[in-house]
């Protein structure tokens, strides 16, 4: 966590408030993180709101102190951008574009307004452009309390420090009403977790105005409003009904794409946020269907840095504040594999081909899935140096964390089975990383270009097959080459074969191949799955 500064009294709201606001900030959240995490319920009760509000205001406090700007509106803008690259979840991408609104308003030509006046109206453009950017606004919630802080700010008189602490008091009270506003939080008898966040945000811009302290609350210190209750038990919160998977990815695009963006995805899920502009922009939304969310990006412009999440069922069944004593946290490369490993219990993170996540996106699923002890299977080699950066954070935040370099999506899986969360950390570590390491493995893929390999040359369109990462069958067809391939692998013994089907292959494919290894290894069990969409053609795990 960023070294909180002392408590400065500020003459202007100038680049040094700027400055100090976001330090404030982001050690309010820190603070407030896991408290806020306990009374998410809204719009999915999967215990990040303080969390992603937290990564974001980290990383716009980074953008803000490489900028190194002197001026208020540049540094502001840094800041904006900063969380706009690194905003995550729903509230997350709300309070980017809050930043951004706050930057906007500042911009505009200032006529009379002293910095009090022009403080007040950089908060109501914030609100404004928030309720812009989200696709149905929903009352009760961080809009509603950027709403309530804007008016309160407007109507007050004095220097910025006066406007700073009506917009906080405006915000407190704007919380505090939200039960009644939203039903899911007032069946849960919380207020709403991104309004609280966003309290602890406007709290620390009058500390940075006026070298005060924000009064203690019942949630986060500052960054609640009073009599905020942790949730009902699990029993009484009704189970979302939502889509399965959050996808978030920056985009760089044209405007009148986002615009045909934001119809596609709106038809697609919900709690759809586009924030952003000039040419680049975060999009958050809920679907089932992840692919088709980044397919309609790449129909827009170019999304890089994307994550997507299955929230699972084990954690939105799970109380938010019961903490785990293990999870184990599983990168995928498809649909399916990610459902299956959710069913087994682990927290999922989706990578499909090209989009490997960051060690920030494996530090945030670490975080989601809210245990003191974790297993990170990193599902590949070239997720191994995120995967140690992310649990390094996590082990400074008191988490036990070992990684398990799988190489393969089928190591994974033959690791899950051997899970024991009732057994001592060490010994069930090391029963995963030694069925994993047991785990021969195969994909099958097609090849794209005429190409030199370790058996030989292949031409466009030839079924590959390697075998441990290397080329060891070029084939015309996909079940013939995959028969060569588990004959190669068997050949050293087998006790099980497990098959991972991608969305393309035929539907008779994993009966034939089951009849093969039948045929010559009698012992041999095969078991088959649906790998989903992104999944290779075909995985094949030998154990």
């Amino acid at each position: 966590m960023p070294h909180e500064p002392q408590p400065q009294t500020f003459d202007e709201f100038d680049a040094e408030a700027v400055r100090t606001w976001s330090s404030l900030a982001v050690a309010a959240l820190g603070r407030a993180r896991a408290d806020i995490d306990a009374i998410n319920v809204y719009p999915v009760a999967d215990a990040d709101t303080g969390t992603n509000l937290y990564l974001t205001a980290e990383s716009a406090d980074r953008a803000l102190g490489a900028a190194r700007a002197s001026g208020l509106v540049p540094a502001v803008q840094a800041w904006a951008h900063g969380a706009l690259i690194g905003a995550r979840g729903n509230s997350g991408t709300i309070l980017a574009q809050l930043l951004r609104g706050v930057a906007d308003g500042l911009g505009d030509p200032p006529g009379d307004r002293g910095p009090g006046r022009l403080l007040a109206h950089a908060l109501t453009r914030a609100a404004q452009e928030a309720y812009q950017a989200v696709a149905h606004p929903v009352e009760g919630t961080m809009l509603t309390v950027a709403a309530a802080a804007a008016r309160a700010a407007e109507a007050a008189a004095g220097t910025a420090a006066d406007v700073a602490r009506a917009a906080y008091d405006g915000a407190r009270a704007a919380l505090a009403d939200t039960p009644r506003q939203l039903a899911e939080l007032g069946r849960a008898g919380v207020v709403d977790a991104g309004g609280c966040g966003l309290v602890a945000v406007l709290g620390a811009l009058w500390q940075a105005l006026s070298g005060q302290e924000p009064e203690t609350a019942a949630v986060g210190g500052p960054a609640a409003a009073p009599a905020v209750q942790q949730p009902a038990p699990c029993g009484a919160v009704e189970e979302p009904d939502g889509p399965a998977y959050e996808v978030l990815y920056l985009l760089e695009a044209a405007e009148p794409a986002v615009a045909r963006l934001r119809e596609h995805l709106d038809g697609l899920g919900d709690s759809l946020v586009v924030v952003g502009g000039d040419g680049l922009w975060n999009v958050h939304v809920h679907v089932d269907d992840p692919g088709a969310a980044v397919e309609a990006g790449v129909e827009a412009g170019r999304p890089y840095r994307i994550r997507i999440t299955h929230f699972g069922d084990e954690r939105r069944r799970r109380t938010p504040a019961e903490r785990a004593q293990r999870a184990v946290v599983a990168v995928v490369p498809g649909e399916g594999l990610a459902a299956l490993c959710g069913e087994a219990g682990a927290t999922t993170v989706l990578a499909p081909p090209g989009a490997a996540p960051d060690a920030d996106g494996l530090a945030a699923a670490i975080r989601r899935a809210h245990a003191r002890e974790v297993v990170l299977l990193t599902g590949g080699p070239d997720q191994r140096a995120a995967a140690h950066a992310a649990a390094e954070r996590a082990r400074a935040d008191g988490v036990r964390v070992a990684v398990i370099p799988t190489r393969s999506a089928v190591q994974g899986l033959a690791a899950l089975a051997v899970h024991d969360p009732e057994g001592s950390f060490d010994e069930d570590v090391v029963a995963m990383t030694s069925a994993a390491g047991a785990t021969r493995y195969a994909e099958l893929a097609v090849a794209e270009r005429q190409s030199f390999t370790s058996a030989g040359i292949c031409q466009a369109g030839d079924v590959l097959g390697l075998i441990d990462g290397d080329v060891a069958v070029i084939g015309s067809a996909l079940a013939e080459t995959a028969e060569a391939v588990l004959a190669r692998m068997l050949g050293s013994g087998g006790e099980l074969v497990t098959l991972v089907l991608g969305p393309d292959a035929p539907d008779a494919l994993a009966e034939r191949l089951e009849a093969y290894v039948q045929h010559g290894h009698l012992a041999v069990d095969t078991v088959a799955y649906q790998g989903g969409r992104h999944s290779a053609p075909l995985l094949i795990g030998v154990e």
